[in-house]
């Protein structure tokens, strides 16, 4: 199977180089039309064969590859070799880049260029068989000049076939490669800088060129048989709005503006189909059909309400609400889920780190919520009332395919405020893969920053309420050192400082959290993708013979050239919602029995509980020492860790704590020292570029955010207003972005 994605994916990349060749052009499209070109797809034929097939089949493969990858062992605990380290380690750590490692900056040198390679090959070609336009005096040079335009133009066609993979949360494309959509949204946003720079000089080129050619009355013709300029022109206005309010001034500021204008990414797709013609809309085909699959599941899914069993409220301000879950639900740690609470908000969905491990507690799913914004309030206060019951829609969760940072002899944690969430699920799966028989696990230093004594009560999510202290000491060897910033010394304890447990009762129509598609979801996904696209050509292909042809084929009409890709978009849609819909009604149907064993089991579990039970202080004994105003000395630590020859390094919590160990990491100090590329949560993107088609929390006051994390690391942080978003948008959630 990796044979197979291997070869298709070469042969694709290929064919990107070879488009712009002469070779292609003069030698390979005649023949490749008068085979490919039929009465059935017409112009489409060819490139949905060269450019959208071999994408389709690769996501197909993907998926059953990653199927499978899940029945095999989850995690390897062999080292990183000395080759694959040096690509894994970062080598750039600047803004607005952030953290690149030194694959994704050979992968991008390479995309470069094929940019340029491609504009070369292209501007060649064209001048030596220039567009003259015959009506009107046209000179030389401005025919270069609007050849040169238009290519620009092509380029960018080749950004948007990359476009959409990053923002496709559950797509097998990138989980084939062991990425995740959050930490690739950068990618979907450096292509969209690149695409909006080349499109914008295409649109500027071709004004200028009717200007100087006197034919600005071409700017407002919706040709009947060739490209329409006004859609186009439409599709550039929708586009430089999403691309204006995306920079960091602009979204720092005005953040809704921001969020609302990006959803105009549906007109920007209409027009631009319309503008391009169906033939080059195939080239892009595969990225906007896969979002749209992965869209419409994660819609079916955010219409059930998820069953809310119990909430944890820490003293410090922290949520953990436990979920109940489908036991064939598996995810892996540094995994984050979307909630959407109908009684605060209906349109506001927030992203948050799952703490639970799939293994260790199969019944349940928790996630970590800290109260700093207005939202998050407003659900703390709603949990801690008395209400019975709570409803809640959930989308996800959506993770890596695997444990990798288990493989390391010592892993170094180093968290700042609640940046801790994002360690809680890799410690408990340590924990589990430690009971294992001959299993050996990573020491664990647990570096953590809190700026006042309260929040150090975070450090009782480490542990499922089932286990105790003295359990993981003897299991894992887990070291902790806390750094408390504003607080001197250790406050008196009062009742406030404990923490409380409140169960709610279960409503029919709630639902356990699962997969879309269950337990075997890549299977289901592989199959929605294959069949709803053979669904797409087989619709096509019929009414292009059969309603189509016979227009083009009387010689007193011309179907009209823009009908072609309508009938491309609403056949697509269709074939995805038809197919989608089946699938997902049928493993719904599937899941009932198991829906109902657990309502009765958890029924049994509430009548051995109090409606609500206080537990002990936080687990204190985990801690081994505990710094009153002070800040962890990072390279001191970082290069202080002798006598293992790999060391994992996570970091979690503000942007410049983040940057400082990356740095440290990469500076060649310490050659024992590699720093895993985990983006923990949807903070990170916005804070280190522009993020793009991201269902983000609405940003809230200022006044909802004062003293953020980032006050914890101040001399790190330099001045705030020039590292990122304001801390008011940074840390609404903790784990979330506004």
């Amino acid at each position: 199977m990796r044979v197979i994605i291997v070869l298709l994916f070469v042969g694709y990349i290929l064919i990107w180089f070879l488009l712009p060749t002469k070779q292609y052009k003069n030698n390979w499209t005649p023949t490749l039309e008068t085979d490919l070109e039929s009465t059935y797809f017409q112009s489409q034929g060819r490139n949905l064969l060269l450019f959208s097939f071999p994408v389709m089949l690769i996501a197909v493969c993907g998926s059953v590859y990653l199927h499978f990858q899940k029945k095999q062992a989850r995690i390897t605990t062999s080292t990183i070799s000395g080759g694959l380290s040096f690509w894994r380690r970062p080598v750039v750590v600047l803004n607005p880049l952030g953290i690149v490692t030194a694959v994704e900056l050979a992968f991008s040198a390479m995309f470069i260029v094929l940019l340029i390679w491609s504009l070369a090959n292209y501007v060649y070609v064209s001048f030596g068989n220039l567009h003259m336009n015959h009506g009107i005096k046209v000179e030389v040079w401005q025919s270069k000049f609007r050849s040169v335009s238009l290519r620009l133009g092509y380029i960018g066609n080749i950004t948007w076939a990359f476009l959409f993979f990053p923002v496709t949360r559950g797509s097998p494309i990138l989980g084939i490669f062991g990425l995740t959509s959050e930490s690739s949204i950068k990618y979907h946003i450096w292509l969209g800088h690149i695409s909006m720079v080349l499109f914008s000089a295409h649109t500027i080129g071709f004004i200028t060129y009717y200007a100087m050619t006197h034919q600005m009355a071409e700017m407002i013709e919706w040709s009947q048989t060739y490209v329409s300029n006004v859609a186009g022109e439409i599709a550039i206005v929708f586009a430089l709005g999403m691309w204006v309010t995306s920079f960091y001034s602009t979204r720092r500021k005005k953040f809704e503006v921001f969020f609302y204008t990006h959803h105009l990414y549906i007109v920007y797709i209409i027009f631009y189909a319309l503008h391009v013609g169906a033939a080059y809309f195939c080239m892009v085909l595969p990225g906007i059909f896969l979002f749209l699959i992965d869209r419409y599941l994660r819609f079916l899914q955010s219409m059930q309400h998820a069953r809310l069993l119990s909430a944890r409220l820490l003293p410090s301000g922290t949520l953990e609400l436990n979920f109940s879950k489908h036991p064939g639900l598996h995810y892996n740690p540094t995994s984050i889920m979307f909630l959407n609470v109908p009684s605060i908000s209906k349109l506001q969905w927030h992203p948050f780190t799952v703490s639970s491990n799939s293994e260790m507690e199969s019944d349940v799913v928790s996630v970590v919520i800290k109260r700093e914004g207005s939202w998050s309030q407003k659900l703390f206060n709603q949990i801690s009332s008395s209400v019975q019951h709570f409803q809640i829609s959930v989308e996800g969760p959506y993770g890596p395919n695997s444990s990798h940072f288990l493989r390391h002899e010592l892993l170094v944690m180093i968290s700042g405020g609640s940046g801790i969430a994002s360690f809680i699920s890799i410690i408990r799966e340590i924990i589990f893969e430690s009971r294992k028989p001959n299993r050996k696990v990573p020491r664990v230093l647990l570096i953590c920053a809190f700026k006042k004594a309260a929040d150090i009560a975070m450090l009782d999510l480490l542990l499922p309420m089932n286990v105790s202290d003295s359990q993981i000491l003897n299991q894992v060897e887990l070291q902790i050192e806390a750094y408390i910033t504003k607080d001197q010394e250790q406050p008196s304890f009062t009742d406030n400082t404990k923490t409380e447990t409140k169960w709610f009762k279960p409503h029919p129509k709630d639902s356990p959290v699962t997969s879309p598609l269950g337990p075997n979801n890549w299977l289901w996904f592989a199959a929605i993708i294959a069949s709803s696209f053979l669904m797409f050509l087989l619709l096509l292909a019929i009414i292009n013979r059969y309603y189509i042809y016979p227009i083009d084929k009387n010689t007193n009409k011309i179907y009209h050239y823009s009908f072609f890709v309508i009938w491309d978009m609403f056949l697509g849609c269709a074939s995805i919602v038809i197919l989608s819909s089946v699938v997902f009604l049928w493993r719904k149907k599937q899941n009932v029995n198991a829906i109902a064993q657990q309502i009765q089991n958890f029924e049994m579990e509430m009548e051995m509980e109090t409606p609500a039970e206080v537990e002990s202080l936080p687990r204190q004994s985990l801690v081994e020492t505990t710094n009153f105003g002070a800040r962890p000395d990072l390279k001191g630590i970082l290069l202080g860790c002798k006598g293992s020859d790999d060391v994992g390094v996570l970091a979690s919590g503000p942007r410049t704590l983040r940057h400082e160990v990356a740095k440290i990491c990469s500076s060649g100090l310490a050659d024992n020292l590699y720093f895993e590329s985990i983006s923990f949560s949807w903070r990170d993107v916005v804070e280190s570029t522009d993020n793009i088609d991201v269902d983000f929390e609405l940003s809230e006051k200022f006044e909802d955010y004062k003293g953020s994390d980032d006050d914890i690391f101040p001399s790190m942080r330099g001045n705030a207003d020039d590292e990122g978003l304001p801390r008011q948008d940074r840390r609404d959630e903790g784990n979330s972005v506004p």
